[in-house]
């Protein structure tokens, strides 16, 4: 399981359950397959910006989502990218998409939000975006990856 399979799980862990400590969040994961050490466990919640608040059933201190990153907004920009870019391609480093008109921001609102750590930058215009990387073989796998979320809508 990757990286954001596991937040994914963690989110859905503390929408369905009152959870109120890490080490009951790991049993919830090691429950469910997903053996993790503490100090990943900790990164995870900082980087989804998991906060506790109090819970209604018990009025315990619970994690909820920090509402910056939610499966329901990644699920929303993942459909918005699919919708928007019409065809994708590469030029050495950098990977082109061209959108509906309008929506390239749209687009490239979402390639900043994942943070891939092989993209330098990005710019959009109304209708393209093009995407820095650090060399050709990245901007191959960025390539790939975009795909992937264009196509499984």
């Amino acid at each position: 399981m990757d990286k954001k399979q596991r937040q994914q799980m963690i989110l859905r862990i503390i929408s369905e359950n009152e959870v109120s400590t890490q080490s009951q969040l790991e049993r919830f994961l090691f429950e469910r397959g997903v053996n993790v050490g503490q100090s990943t466990l900790s990164r995870d919640i900082r980087e989804l910006k998991l906060k506790k608040s109090r819970s209604d059933s018990n009025g315990a201190m619970c994690y909820t989502s920090g509402g910056e990153y939610t499966a329901w907004r990644e699920i929303t920009y993942n459909f918005i990218f699919a919708q928007s870019v019409i065809s994708m391609d590469i030029a050495q480093n950098i990977v082109v998409l061209k959108c509906h008109p309008g929506m390239a921001d749209a687009a490239c609102k979402l390639v900043d939000e994942q943070k891939f750590d092989v993209v330098v930058g990005s710019i959009a215009g109304d209708d393209t975006v093009f995407i820095l990387t650090k060399n050709e073989i990245h901007a191959e796998s960025l390539f790939e990856r975009l795909k992937r979320l264009k196509f499984r809508n």
